[in-house]
């Protein structure tokens, strides 16, 4: 692997890692303060270590503006991220972490092959093989099993 490749693998695995205890401590944050203020505090954390990184990264907050005069659309991102978090704050404490996160990874694949099949938001068009498929089908189906509790 070239080493952009590596390092976003890499990435992305420690995200992965990194969503199991967010699902797990967000659902107990969640009880504790209600959901919808675990939420708001959540993303209120996250904005400040945000925007603290741009400070470092970047010294200058430059990136804010820039992203206030790109499409609306795009702020679509942060909308989704909040219903993210909000699902990680109800589902543990109700389904489980398992199942929590399992059902997020599912739907997170059955929207990531549309937006692949169609190239949506600008991206890049990848078909959708009958491996894909299966892959995505049987993850839905472990999902649907985390359900289960002996």
């Amino acid at each position: 692997m070239a080493g952009g490749t590596a390092a976003a693998v890499l990435v992305c695995v420690v995200a992965g890692l990194a969503g199991a205890v967010q699902a797990a401590v967000m659902g107990r944050f969640g009880e504790r303060i209600g959901v919808v203020e675990a939420v708001a505090f959540a993303a209120l954390v996250t904005a400040l270590v945000a925007f603290a990184s741009l400070l470092v990264v970047r010294q200058s907050a430059s990136g804010v503006a820039e992203g206030l005069r790109a499409p609306p659309w795009m702020w679509l991102a942060g909308v989704m991220s909040a219903f993210i978090v909000f699902a990680v704050a109800l589902g543990p404490p109700r389904i489980g972490t398992t199942t929590t996160i399992g059902l997020i990874i599912a739907g997170n694949l059955v929207m990531a092959a549309v937006i692949d099949r169609y190239g949506l938001f600008g991206l890049e068009r990848i078909g959708l093989s009958p491996i894909r498929v299966l892959g995505i089908a049987l993850l839905g189906v472990g999902s649907a099993l985390t359900l289960y509790r002996p």
